[in-house]
């Protein structure tokens, strides 16, 4: 089964200069396909913080990683470095293509530090920029790294969905339900699931201090989750607890 990563990576969204947008933008680009994420992390601009958290990722079967920032030209922008050290254990090399376009882009303007731009891991596929033309990059189909402004990276998730990933062919059928009583009562009912089962408990507290909780119920077989939840309602009913179906 594919899983999803986010690596969301910048020092000014950790010292509140800036808010980020990509974790709910990716979150959603996956679910219209079928897919879930798995995890996000958002980190500074720290080499060494980078490549920790993108060996880890890469030590699970099969990632996808979405990384977002860090591939400018400045000099914190260090995650084309990390990712041919992490994914290709290798230096940088001028991109033909990358740097075809940087010199289209900028014309007599251009510059070293530009052309840094186009220097990218050894294999790298390009992503399209649809903004300045200045590429993101693919390795092995399954990392997908992109600049960190919003109009340039989110194209590149659809290119990169699109062409590498594709619609999950497993539909997962879920149902949802808001339950008027206390986690501790339903834990009896949540224990006797399937571990086929996927379960989420979200408990709230309400403003008259009574407390409820909402139920997610999810399983790539309908059969199983209908009869999942009709025993956990049917069990809700013979407690005397009271819950309401909620639209997904």
């Amino acid at each position: 089964m594919k899983r999803f990563f986010s690596v969301i990576i910048g020092s000014e969204l950790l010292n509140g200069r800036r808010v980020d947008k990509h974790f709910t933008f990716l979150l959603h680009a996956l679910k219209k396909r079928g897919w879930n994420l798995e995890g996000s992390f958002v980190i500074k601009d720290d080499p060494a913080l980078m490549q920790s958290v993108f060996s880890l990722l890469k030590s699970q079967p099969d990632t996808y990683i979405f990384s977002f920032g860090g591939i400018g030209a400045t000099p914190d922008d260090c995650t084309r470095e990390v990712a041919a050290n992490v994914f290709r254990d290798d230096t940088l090399a001028p991109h033909p293509q990358a740097q075809a376009l940087i010199h289209a882009q900028f014309g007599d303007r251009v510059t070293a530090h530009r052309l840094r731009m186009g220097e990218l891991p050894k294999n790298a596929e390009l992503l399209i920029n649809v903004v300045n033309q200045i590429p993101g990059f693919a390795l092995d189909g399954h990392f997908f790294f992109m600049p960190g402004f919003p109009s340039m990276a989110w194209p590149m998730v659809e290119e990169a969905l699109e062409r590498y990933v594709g619609t999950n062919p497993v539909r997962t059928f879920t149902c949802n339900f808001l339950v008027e009583a206390g986690e501790s009562e339903l834990i009896a009912l949540m224990q006797a699931l399937p571990k086929e089962v996927e379960l989420s408990s979200l408990p709230h507290l309400k403003e008259d201090g009574t407390r409820e909780v909402e139920i997610y119920l999810a399983s790539q077989h309908e059969a199983l989750l209908l009869s999942s939840k009709a025993h956990f309602l049917d069990g809700l009913s013979k407690k005397g607890i009271v819950s309401t179906l909620l639209d997904m």
